[in-house]
Parts: structure tokens; C-alpha cells; sequence
């Protein structure tokens, strides 16, 4: 995969070549470009920003070094053999991100990602983008911050990025239900112990616990998650009596 981005501040994006999104840049598994798109203002000073029309507070970013940036990035994507992909702006308005979200780009060939600053964008830029998407209900001082968080979740979705195959599809989220509790080595440390099962041997008795643990994780701390949830009909049956267990503890 290919990701660009267009940022007047690339050396935000320097932590990306730490951790497992550098290892996958080393092993050319992901490729990413970052273009300061005040090199592409046609104004004397280098300024990518005037004051909107109609009045108002705050600056906007123009049209003009944003358009032809885009231009010379898509250019240098398809020389190299890479398709247009997708164009996301970070904005307080587009879709939230999610999990699924994630899953969707990491399908793409191609992703650019548009860092706004300033008040805002000159509506016009929006004609270049296929998705607006927003971090939450927050408002940061730039599209930097966002856009590394999205190349982070959707890079660990790629094949041979986490090196394990069966890592990703287990995380939070990526089910619907949050992740069950894990341990590693001691078996006991201070007093705390791993619970029997998980050194039982017994995987599909393993496979079951952690499929109930999801489920009361999941309820105790983001029910609102559960509605949005198709269960089966055993999993039905688990919450139902997970919730009874609840209900017996307060009692």
C-alpha cells in the first residue's frame, strides 16, 4: 500500500518510522510520502492561507497549493504503479472513525490524507476527497495528529505488517466486542493469578471463556457496542447468563 499525505508540517510524522509501521516501511510492505504542500504556493511569501470571504474569525486554507499538490502526489502514485485510492479529509465533521473504518481503507491500494490547519478549508478542496472523517468530538489544532492515528490502525491491518496473521483480526473491535483479558509469564505474580483455564490445555475450553469474557468486558464497559452486535444464539444465551451472575454478585 501506498499512503500520501499532504501536511505543512512532515516532520510530525516522523514517529511513523518507529515501531511495527517502521518495520513495515523497512520491509517495504508500506510505502508513505509526506509532501509539504506550501511548496506548491504561488504566493511570494509561501502563504497557503487567507482570510474568508464574508468576514468571520480565523484563516482558511486555499485552494490553490492543496490542488496542485494533490495533483503532482496522484502523478507520482500512478508512475509508480498505483491507482488514485481513496482521499481523506480530516474534518470534525466527517464520518467517526472506527475499527471498520480501518478494515475498509486497508482494502485500498492507495490512501491520501489532507491535514487541514488554521479555521478551516476552502470549501472547494472538498471536490478532491472521497471520505471526511473525524477522530471525535474534538476539535485539534491540525490533521496531523488524526491522520497518524489512521495510518497506525489501518497499517497493522496489512498482510505481514504484524507478523502474526491471526493478532489483528482478535483486537477490540474487530469482532464488535472488546478483547478478553490476557496474561503472560508468572502464573502468579504477587498473589494475582492467571485463571486454571488458560494453562488447562483445553482450547476449546480456552475459545469459550474468552468469548464470555469479551461479552461481560464488553458490557460492563461499552454496552452501547452490544446494540449495534447481531449475536448468535449462543452468545444470547452467555449474556443472559452473564448478566444473572451480575446481578446475584450486587445482591
Amino acid at each position: 500500500m501506498r499512503i500520501d499525505v499532504l501536511s505543512l508540517f512532515p516532520e510530525m510524522f516522523g514517529p511513523l518510522h518507529d515501531s511495527i509501521v517502521g518495520k513495515a516501511l523497512d520491509r517495504d510492505e508500506l510505502e508513505v510520502e509526506v509532501t509539504d504542500f506550501r511548496q506548491y504556493s504561488t504566493d511570494k511569501h509561501g502563504n497557503v492561507d487567507d482570510y474568508p470571504f464574508g468576514g468571520g474569525a480565523g484563516m482558511l486554507l486555499q485552494a490553490q497549493p492543496i490542488f496542485d499538490a494533490m495533483a503532482a502526489t496522484q502523478k507520482n502514485a500512478q508512475e509508480s504503479g498505483h491507482d488514485k485510492g481513496r482521499v481523506i479529509l480530516t474534518d470534525p465533521a466527517g464520518v467517526p472513525f472506527t475499527q471498520k473504518v480501518a478494515e475498509n481503507f486497508a482494502h485500498e491500494d492507495h490512501l491520501t490524507f489532507i491535514c487541514g490547519h488554521y479555521e478551516g478549508y476552502d470549501e472547494r478542496i472538498r471536490s478532491l476527497v472521497t471520505d471526511e472523517v473525524s477522530m471525535g468530538d474534538y476539535v485539534l489544532t491540525g490533521g496531523e495528529l488524526p491522520a497518524m492515528v489512521m495510518i497506525d490502525a489501518v497499517s497493522r491491518l496489512l498482510p505481514g505488517v504484524l507478523g502474526n496473521e491471526e493478532s489483528a483480526p482478535g483486537d477490540s473491535f474487530s469482532t464488535g466486542l472488546l478483547e478478553y483479558p490476557q496474561y503472560t509469564r508468572p502464573a502468579d505474580f504477587r498473589g494475582m493469578k492467571v485463571p486454571d483455564i488458560l494453562i488447562s490445555g483445553n482450547h476449546q475450553k480456552i475459545d469459550e471463556w474468552r468469548e464470555i469474557q469479551s461479552l461481560k468486558r464488553t458490557l460492563l464497559r461499552r454496552p452501547d457496542l452490544l446494540d449495534q452486535l447481531k449475536l448468535t444464539g449462543d452468545q444470547k444465551r452467555k449474556l443472559s447468563d452473564i448478566k444473572i451472575d451480575l446481578e446475584d454478585n450486587q445482591q
